[in-house]
This record gives structure tokens, C-alpha cells and sequence, in this order.
């Protein structure tokens, strides 16, 4: 092949930079990541490996938030309005509902994450499965670092998708 053919072969090939989509790519690898673990390690084995891929993530933040706010133990609504603000790219969350009683908050929150367009252009992956355990391991993580010893244990649980407002509706709570 002469340079008049590699330059006619490259011309024909051509795709500009600027059509390259990076997520749809992260799209792919993500649902080939999640059904292979599952298809040789198995389901319990691929929900821990994706919680701790958020548990990770979720302690820096709180040892970066502790020196940022030069404090170890934040309140709850406190910590979440420094957390909405904080990850303000990555989530879109709003408060539906509160209720409290003496050993328990329980706060429900619509949120759009950072997940949900690469989970809804994906067939396998589903709202409220597997891989939402990314943000499950993210915000556990998180609030048990930065609230310490005021809470027994926190949950964060889908409880519903929501198509018509684009947006998971999930429940937190905090056992005191």
C-alpha cells in the first residue's frame, strides 16, 4: 500500500474527536463488569465488590470533609446539606418525606445520580440492583464516618423508580 492508498483508507475511516462518547463506552463496561462477576463469582460476591467500590470513595470524601470542616462528628441534616451541595455533580437530591421517632429517622429522598443514564441506555442493568450498590457502599460509608457514634447503623435502600420524573425515590435511615 502506497501513501495515496493509506491516505485515501484514512480519509474513508475518518471520525473526528469530537464524536467520541466516552459514557457510552463507561456504559458498556459497566453492565459487562456486573454480569461477568455475577456469571463467575456469583451475586453475593459481585454486591460486595460493588459496595466497596463505593465504600472507597465515600471515606475520602468524609476524611477530606473533616479537615475541610476541621470537625470529626457532623449532625444529620447538617451533613446533608453539606453533601447535596458537595456532590452537586454527581446527584440531584431533594427531601420527600420526614419521620422520626425516638430510635429512628427515616428521611425519603428523590434522587438522580450519576448512574441513572448509564443504567437506563443499558438493557441488563435495572434501577434499585446491583449496581446501585455503588451509591449504597458511597453514602453508608459516609454518613457512619461522619456522624459517628449518634448513629447505631444507617441504611440507604431504593424504593422505587420514578420514569416520569427521571429519578429513583430511596429511603435513609439513620437507627440511633
Amino acid at each position: 500500500m502506497d501513501v495515496e492508498d493509506i491516505e485515501q483508507l484514512n480519509e474513508e475511516i475518518k471520525n473526528p474527536v469530537s464524536n467520541i462518547k466516552p459514557l457510552r463506552g463507561f456504559e458498556i463496561i459497566a453492565e459487562s463488569m456486573v454480569y461477568m462477576v455475577y456469571d463467575i463469582f456469583g451475586r453475593n460476591l459481585l454486591l460486595s465488590i460493588l459496595y466497596q467500590m463505593g465504600a472507597g470513595p465515600g471515606y475520602q470524601i468524609a476524611e477530606r470533609l473533616k479537615k475541610e470542616y476541621q470537625k470529626e462528628e457532623f449532625e444529620i441534616f447538617e451533613l446533608i446539606k453539606i453533601l447535596v451541595k458537595e456532590l452537586k455533580d454527581y446527584y440531584s437530591i431533594q427531601i420527600k418525606s420526614i419521620e422520626e421517632s425516638e430510635d429512628k429517622l427515616r428521611i425519603v429522598i428523590e434522587n438522580h445520580c450519576f448512574l441513572r443514564d448509564p443504567i437506563k441506555h443499558r438493557e441488563r442493568l435495572k434501577f434499585g440492583k446491583a449496581f446501585c450498590r455503588v451509591n449504597k457502599g458511597y453514602f453508608e460509608t459516609l454518613f457512619k464516618a461522619l456522624l459517628g457514634e449518634k448513629t447505631r447503623s444507617i441504611e440507604i435502600n431504593f424504593l422505587e423508580n420514578d420514569p416520569e420524573k427521571d429519578l429513583c425515590i430511596e429511603e435513609l435511615i439513620f437507627k440511633f
